[in-house]
């Protein structure tokens, strides 16, 4: 078998695994098929500035190791390039790869980029900024701001649900003006989420069946709860709605799909564009349809139970002293 280059974008601080470690793991499993060109992220140089770099040098194939932020940076970079990408999170919601449903151990997600297998899939432009995940504005953007890194580092995922109730006794609502291309929205909201992909853990992204990532549209949830035990409510269903792909059936939760929406709001609210905040609003967010190539397990045959008996009337089971039949 013939041998690939790639260049693997490395974040030494990300999640709470040893870096040496990870990247030697990495390294055992993929130079036995790919030269990887390792470059590492600095303060000074994010994983997207690095992409550039290495495409503007003939990079043909990008991986990509680290937190969402890493993961989510990279992609934003290769956003209409045509260039694939491989994903392998060491962060600590890894909530990239859950939306785009892809594995969360570095040696599952090491052997999905062996396989080669890619996916075309949607991205999204937020201000004229790459958007790959989701945008919140309201309640989604003031949790990541109180998820601090050590907080990160200390309580992992915990992080962000402690940031969440933290920030639902706080919750103030807002007005908002929701703009698409056949109707104009004003809302009294707390959380207003417009999504390309979303884990089931950004519940409050969760209004429709299913975020779908390769529909060429965006879908939009808004959260417009009257009390905070009205906040924990919609959460909790949001979260239910999420596990069980059904769509939100709350009176305070509201859910759109289009592909493009702008959001006004009065007072302006905080923005969060795939868990970095960005400043604040209005945001202007379009589909970019097919706009990311990434990397993904291949289909695997469906796993059918080979038998169930129990349960049936005047069941009985004896085991033949020899298999085979009689002739």
């Amino acid at each position: 078998m013939s041998r690939t280059d790639a260049c693997l974008i490395f974040n030494p601080v990300a999640g709470q695994s040893d870096p040496e470690q990870d990247l030697a793991q990495i390294r055992g499993i993929l130079e036995a098929e790919i030269n990887l060109d390792i470059r590492f992220t600095t303060e000074d140089k994010g994983a997207d500035e690095i992409a550039k770099e290495a495409i503007a040098q003939g990079a043909t194939t990008i991986i990509a190791s680290g937190g969402d932020g890493t993961l989510s940076t990279a992609a934003a970079a290769l956003v209409g390039k045509n260039i694939p990408l491989g994903i392998i999170s060491r962060g600590t919601a890894n909530a990239f790869a859950a939306a785009l449903e892809l594995p969360n151990t570095i040696e599952a997600a090491c052997q999905t980029i062996l396989g080669g297998a890619t996916r075309v899939v949607d991205a999204a432009r937020c201000n004229n900024l790459p958007m790959v995940l989701l945008a919140g504005i309201g309640f989604e953007a003031e949790t990541v701001k109180r998820a601090d890194r050590e907080a990160k580092n200390r309580f992992g995922i915990m992080a962000y649900i402690m940031a969440g109730l933290q920030e639902l006794r706080e919750m103030e609502s807002f007005e908002a003006e929701i703009e698409t291309e056949d109707k104009i929205i004003t809302v009294t909201a707390s959380a207003v989420t417009v999504a390309n992909a979303a884990p089931p853990t950004s519940i409050l992204a969760q209004g429709p069946a299913g975020v779908v990532f390769d529909d060429g549209l965006l879908d939009v949830t808004v959260i417009a709860p009257a009390s905070r035990a009205g906040a924990i409510a919609a959460s909790y269903h949001l979260l239910q709605t999420a596990l069980n792909e059904n769509a939100a059936q709350r009176e305070d939760i509201g859910y759109l799909r289009t592909k493009r929406v702008i959001v006004r709001t009065d007072p302006p609210q905080k923005v969060v564009l795939d868990g970095e905040l960005i400043g604040d609003t209005p945001i202007d967010v379009e589909c970019v349809p097919g706009g990311l190539t990434i990397f993904v397990p291949q289909e695997a045959a469906p796993v059918f139970p080979v038998e169930k008996l129990e349960g049936l009337p005047g069941l009985k089971v004896e085991s033949k002293p020899t298999s085979g039949f009689e002739q």
